[in-house]
């Protein structure tokens, strides 16, 4: 197994995993050129694992200047319990922490039971007090 940085050539084949990996949430923010963009303030965050040609799992990292985040993380069903997510995810927190970011955080939905134990495992530590708040600005 390879696990690389993602790049926008990659997008057709993570975007059709992150449609059929389950409890994920695609938005417009998903949208091509969004990644494109993300991709390139985030150069070389997210990555791709890649078994025989094709991309396996993904993570979707970066940073604002004073925290990092992980999105979209995601394995394919047959690919899972080897240890993938893990090593995805290891690289992602491993290249935020290179660019001086101390605290990475990772959004999960409540219904989402095996992430939250994926991450919790991983040394991930559930906050209970805060809530995430959101806009919509293109409503405004």
């Amino acid at each position: 197994m390879e696990i690389r940085p993602m790049t926008i050539a990659d997008y057709d084949e993570v975007f059709a995993m992150w449609q059929i990996t389950s409890k994920r949430a695609l938005s417009q923010a998903d949208e091509k050129s969004q990644i494109e963009r993300y991709l390139s303030r985030n150069s070389g965050m997210s990555q791709v694992a890649v078994i025989d040609g094709k991309i396996v799992g993904t993570v979707l990292a970066g940073h604002d200047g004073r925290r990092g985040f992980i999105h979209h993380m995601a394995v394919l069903p047959e690919y899972r319990r080897r240890h993938i997510g893990h090593k995805l995810a290891e690289k992602a927190v491993e290249k935020i922490a290179a660019d001086g970011i101390d605290k990475t955080h990772i959004f999960c939905y409540q219904t989402n039971e095996a992430g939250q134990k994926f991450w919790s495992d991983f040394g991930f530590e559930k906050r209970d007090d805060v809530f995430v708040f959101s806009f919509n600005n293109k409503e405004k």
